[in-house]
């Protein structure tokens, strides 16, 4: 996968030895995904400026002062999400510390292990927090696309 041209994009990384049905696949990045968002709202203090739009279609982030982060522009831009993979929970893991030693929001998901991985519980995927190409590139720009 090459740089990307998105002004800040969120990446998505799911554990592709897990052979995780298309289902289970979508449930675990959407958790991930919506748990990053949450997370780098509180991180940036702008909980009170999420809005959406008139017809319900489109979040957006409220702010006077015009503060572009690259949440800010995320929001603004619609909201661009890139999934890629890595083939062991110890390369997940290894991808959430190197992004928390880096200072970034890091949604690791570890699923209970209820209805797959024989009652396991188990890291199955992993967002990172809206980000600008150069923020993110560097730790994802070699991974697969899923």
């Amino acid at each position: 996968m090459g740089v990307s041209s998105y002004k800040a994009k969120q990446m998505i990384v799911m554990r592709r030895d897990l052979r995780m049905r298309k289902g289970k696949i979508a449930a675990q990045a959407g958790h991930a995904c919506v748990e990053a968002v949450l997370l780098a709202l509180v991180k940036e203090g702008r909980q009170d400026q999420l809005r959406a739009s008139d017809d319900g279609g489109r979040a957006y982030l409220a702010d006077a002062a015009r503060r572009h982060t690259a949440l800010y522009d995320w929001f603004d831009a619609g909201v661009a999400k890139v999934c890629v993979y890595v083939d062991s929970e110890e390369e997940l893991l290894a991808l959430a510390d190197e992004g928390r030693r880096r200072g970034l929001v890091v949604a690791l998901v570890r699923d209970a292990g209820l209805t797959e991985f024989h009652g396991e519980p188990t890291y199955t995927c992993l967002a990172f927090e809206p980000l600008r190409a150069e923020d993110i590139d560097p730790l994802t720009k070699d991974l697969p696309l899923y």
